[in-house]
C-alpha cells in the first residue's frame, strides 16, 4: 500500500544517485550525508561488505516521522579483493592496471528503512569487462579526473565507458543505485511511485 505523505531522505552526497533516482520520477524531501567509517572489515567478503555499508549508511540518519531513508553502496572487485575509491592518481594507475583486460564484479546495495523502522535491502551484481588498455589511455583516463573518489578508479557514465567491452548486469548499478532493486524497495516501504 502506498502513502502519498511518505517523504524520502537520501543517505548519500553523491550527485548521481540523486540523478538516477531523478530516473524513477523521486525527489529526495531531503539530503544526508552518513558519516561512517568504509574500512572493509577482516576477511570480509565484497557482497557482505557492500550490504553492511548501505545498511549502516541507513542506520546512520535520523528519521523523522512519515520519512523513509534509501543509502546505497557501490562496491567493485576482483575476486575477493575489494578496490576501494582511488583517492590519488597513483591508486587510480594500480586498480586501472588490475581491471585492463580482465573481468570484474561491480556489486550494488540498496537499503531501504521505512517509517516503521523495518529495512530491506537488495543486491545487484554486474559483470563489468573492461579491454586491455594501454599506458596511454590509462595516463589519459587519468588526466580527465573523473575516476577519482569513485570505487575501482572509473567513473561508467564518463569516459570510462568507451574502454569497456562489455557488461553483464545493471547499468545503473554500475553507476551507484540499481534503478530496479531500489524501485522494489520504495514500494515495498509505500512510497508511492509512477
Amino acid at each position: 500500500m502506498t502513502h502519498p505523505t511518505l517523504s524520502l531522505v537520501l543517505a548519500s552526497s553523491s550527485p548521481r544517485r540523486r540523478e538516477l533516482l531523478g530516473r524513477l520520477g523521486v525527489e529526495p524531501a531531503r539530503i544526508a550525508s552518513p558519516d561512517i567509517d568504509e574500512t572493509p572489515l577482516k576477511g570480509e567478503r565484497p557482497r557482505a561488505y557492500a550490504l553492511r555499508l548501505a545498511q549502516e549508511k541507513a542506520r546512520a540518519v535520523a528519521l523523522e516521522a512519515g520519512e523513509i531513508v534509501l543509502a546505497g553502496d557501490t562496491t567493485v572487485a576482483v575476486g575477493r579483493r575489494i578496490l576501494s575509491k582511488a583517492e590519488t592518481p597513483q591508486e587510480q594507475r594500480q586498480m586501472l592496471q588490475l581491471l585492463s583486460g580482465r573481468r570484474h564484479q561491480c556489486i550494488s546495495s540498496v537499503c531501504v528503512i521505512d517509517a516503521d523502522g523495518r529495512a530491506r535491502s537488495r543486491l545487484s551484481e554486474t559483470i563489468v569487462t573492461f579491454k586491455r588498455m594501454s599506458e596511454d589511455e590509462i595516463e589519459a583516463y587519468i588526466a580527465s579526473g573523473e575516476g577519482l573518489g569513485k570505487a575501482g578508479g572509473y567513473a561508467i557514465q564518463g569516459r570510462a565507458e568507451a574502454l569497456i567491452r562489455s557488461i553483464a548486469g545493471s547499468h545503473s548499478g554500475v553507476m551507484g543505485l540499481p534503478l530496479y532493486e531500489t524501485r522494489t524497495l520504495l514500494r515495498a516501504a509505500g512510497l508511492a511511485l509512477g
